[in-house]
């Protein structure tokens, strides 16, 4: 009968018991999977057509997440010569230059180091361009960005 005490069970504490953990790196693995394929990554339609300007020398900027760009030249649909030159900001067409101001001053607040990379169309009028100057100036957005393509061969 000695023997039988030694197969007696002893009473367990509820706090020796762990959360099992074993399986947690594959539920992590197969979550971050899923956001990785479920994820879309967010792109700007845009509204108006640009023909960039051609430019003899370029510089590449490399954190794009500081950069908010703003499109100017003729709506898309519109008939070549129409007269009716667009402003696009980021994703939102501007139907009043004065608006830029604004929607450039929050920008700023939220980045201070944002960057306002203008992609204007060649044939785009200067009168249009100076005003979404002025705008951005006022909005104190001052670090500009002239978009453009290749060097000219």
């Amino acid at each position: 009968m000695a023997i039988a005490g030694h197969f007696e069970k002893s009473s367990a504490d509820a706090g020796d018991e762990g959360i099992p953990t074993s399986s947690l790196p594959d539920i992590i693995f197969m979550l971050l999977i899923f956001f990785m394929v479920s994820t879309v990554m967010r792109q700007t339609d845009v509204k108006v057509r640009t023909t960039l300007p051609q430019a003899e020398s370029l510089e590449k900027i490399e954190q794009k997440r500081l950069i908010s760009y703003v499109y100017i030249g003729p709506k898309k649909g519109n008939v070549e010569g129409s007269g009716q030159t667009g402003i696009q900001v980021d994703d939102a067409l501007v139907k009043n230059v004065a608006n830029i101001q604004a929607v450039m001053e929050r920008k700023v607040a939220d980045e201070p180091r944002l960057i306002v990379s203008l992609k204007v169309d060649e044939d785009a009028e200067s009168g249009v361009l100076r005003d979404v100057e002025q705008e951005l100036r006022q909005a104190n957005a001052l670090r500009i960005n002239y978009a453009s393509t290749g060097e000219n061969s």
